[in-house]
């Protein structure tokens, strides 16, 4: 088993991660998807308990509200807001990585 200073990097430094995923070093082609990947399961987590809610809201209230109003209005809107901080985020991880070179630290 490998001590904590071998897992750093060079010079001591330590590999962001998270939940096991290192959080550094991701290339263009690679932040895109994870930003991209990210937003659509949120769309779809977040329709698919909207439409669970939806249907209890209806079922037990005995109101009529459109299903597809689970994607107007919970899915959708999520799934911009969560692109939104995503891009942010896994662009400003790419601009790191492309500024800080393989031989800096």
């Amino acid at each position: 088993m490998r001590n904590s200073a071998e897992m750093r990097g060079p010079a001591g430094r330590g590999t962001g991660a998270f939940l096991g995923f290192p959080l550094e070093g991701f290339g263009l082609l690679t932040s895109v998807l994870l930003a991209l990947a990210s937003g659509f399961f949120t769309f779809f987590l977040v329709t698919a308990l909207s439409i669970f809610g939806l249907l209890i809201w209806n079922q037990l209230l005995h109101h009529t509200v459109n299903y597809a109003n689970s994607y107007l209005f919970f899915g959708f809107p999520s799934a911009v807001a969560v692109w939104a901080v995503a891009f942010v985020v896994f662009g400003t991880l790419w601009v790191r990585a492309k500024f800080s070179g393989p031989g800096r630290v």
